[in-house]
């Protein structure tokens, strides 16, 4: 923006009064009038310091903005009305476009990104990537200096070469998770998409039909779990300053991290009804996070490379007190009798919500989870209470499903397993759940819905006529100068016990959805 201004103090000025709401109305009492005209003349002879004076908002008190008032009252112009507040969050999970994602780094950046990996693969330690570009559709966003990293768990790969390769002129480009933060270097609204301040960037590992964790996502959202995540496809293009041409990676899924920005969009729609709360990532690091030991291994976000089994990510410098929350959470939960703990659940848990959220965990197959595994959750309490709280139940990290089956705790197959022994029998919250007919009808009866011949999500018709149109709308993007994923095509993962399994042949002994479905109704 251009600016030039009378003095100093009208600089500062500036710099902090408020415009008109209506364009032309500088003296702010609702109406555009000759009253108008002679502020902005005050303004330009010095003895106004008026920010509403620059009414055409190029920056500069001149004649030109007389003159535009001059117009208005005359009726040669009518301005436009003021266009409404994007919703970044809407903008940015988009469904209808595939926007481009160009991120550009410095050698010496891009090198130490290499080589934290090499010292630790599961570094969490950003770099700096000097550009960052947002394309979705005309619109183009250009970000600098922002934060990039590297993301994954099992799933953590070297994006270029080998142990102690730094980047060279014939680079060997690896498939790899990125998370990308706008905001950490520079705390300002245009270090953000639209408010945006995040992403997480997903390669489809696993997975060459191209769909499985962001159907999974969806699914939960369509089936009213407010909870889950947002996920879209994006594409992306990384280069090294220097390089001739930037490395096409393919088709990513970008998904909304879950952090202290995720909880206040939700509060914004009044669904957890708070922000401030204690969250924790949960995740199967030293031992299982299945919510039995008091002793496990808890920590907070301090920015550093370790790993813990329940990680603090929000109140982080009141981690004594949430940690005492989440023990007394444990303690009732594990050593409540039978009647006080059905009494005590309702009370800090929307038992009808948590059950729905978990059948449709269980009809998508995901064995890595909670009960199964100790695995892939978050765990939110609304308030920093260590005894009066109410708690939501997160779902994280849905790659591993729809088919892609191992035997793994109580599992030996994702498709046919009864979903009432999904998990195993010492892992406490859901088990406790099922000892309850009234909790199991309420159970049953999501996972029959979400199965429905008509309207269920995961009915093998309503399925595979979305993961068709997911996959035609990517396919044409998904060579890619990586080498690796290139074609789209049914499996699971290869090293999984159920290779047999198909989203799309429509078969009832292979089909996931047919052989869910069935399993589904056959329970009372």
């Amino acid at each position: 923006m251009r600016t030039k201004l009378l003095s100093t103090v009208f600089v500062i000025a500036l710099s902090w009064l408020p415009a008109a709401a209506i364009v032309g109305d500088v003296n702010g009492d609702g109406a555009v009038t000759s009253t108008d005209v002679a502020e902005v003349v005050n303004v330009l002879a010095g003895l106004s310091t008026n920010a509403a004076a620059d009414v055409n908002g190029d920056g500069e008190v001149t004649s030109a903005d007389v003159g535009l008032i001059v117009n208005i009252l005359a009726g040669l112009y009518v301005p436009e009305p003021e266009p409404e507040p994007v919703d970044g969050y809407a903008y940015v999970w988009d469904h209808s476009v595939i926007p481009e994602i160009h991120i550009l780094v410095k050698p010496k950046d891009w090198n130490e990104l290499l080589s934290n990996y090499d010292a630790n693969p599961h570094t969490k330690q950003y770099i700096v990537a000097s550009q960052f570009t947002y394309i979705k559709g005309g619109e183009t966003t250009v970000i600098d200096s922002v934060g990039l990293r590297l993301k994954g768990n099992t799933s953590r790969r070297r994006p270029e070469g080998w142990q102690g390769e730094m980047h060279h002129a014939n680079p060997d480009w690896h498939h790899a998770h990125f998370g990308i933060n706008l905001r950490k270097y520079h705390k300002d609204e245009d270090h953000t998409i639209e408010g945006i301040r995040k992403l997480h960037l997903k390669w489809f590992k696993d997975d060459p039909n191209y769909v499985r964790e962001l159907m999974c996502f969806n699914t939960f959202r369509d089936f009213g779990v407010w909870t889950a995540p947002r996920s879209v496809y994006c594409r992306l293009w990384l280069k090294v300053e220097g390089d001739p041409q930037e490395a096409y990676f393919g088709v990513y899924e970008m998904n909304e991290p879950i952090d202290e920005n995720y909880l206040k969009n939700r509060n914004t729609e009044d669904l957890y009804g708070t922000h401030k709360g204690n969250l924790w990532k949960c995740k199967y690091v030293n031992g299982q996070a299945a919510l039995n030991n008091t002793n496990a291994d808890f920590w907070y976000d301090d920015d550093s490379d370790d790993n813990h089994t329940y990680t603090l990510e929000t109140n982080t410098k009141r981690f004594d007190n949430a940690k005492a929350q989440i023990v007394d959470f444990m303690l009732k939960l594990n050593g409540k009798g039978r009647e006080s703990f059905y009494n005590w659940i309702q009370q800090v848990c929307d038992v009808d919500f948590l059950l729905r959220t978990y059948a449709t965990s269980v009809a998508l197959g995901s064995w890595d989870d909670y009960w199964n595994n100790g695995n892939n959750y978050y765990l939110y309490f609304t308030t920093e209470d260590i005894y009066d709280y109410k708690i939501y139940f997160i779902p994280y990290d849905y790659d591993n499903t729809l088919g892609t089956s191992i035997n793994c705790g109580a599992q030996t197959d994702a498709g046919r397993q009864n979903p009432l022994q999904w998990g195993m029998t010492t892992i406490p919250l859901i088990q406790r759940l099922m000892d309850y007919e009234d909790f199991r009808a309420i159970y049953v009866k999501y996972l029959k819905e979400l199965v429905n011949p008509t309207t269920g999500p995961l009915h093998y018709n309503q399925a595979t006529e979305r993961i068709k149109e997911l996959q035609e709308r990517i396919r044409p993007y998904v060579s890619n100068d990586t080498g690796e994923d290139m074609s789209i095509y049914d499996e699971p993962a290869d090293w999984g016990h159920n290779g047999d399994y198909r989203l799309l042949q429509d078969s009832q002994r292979n089909n996931f959805f047919r052989v869910k479905t069935e399993t589904i109704n056959a329970l009372q």
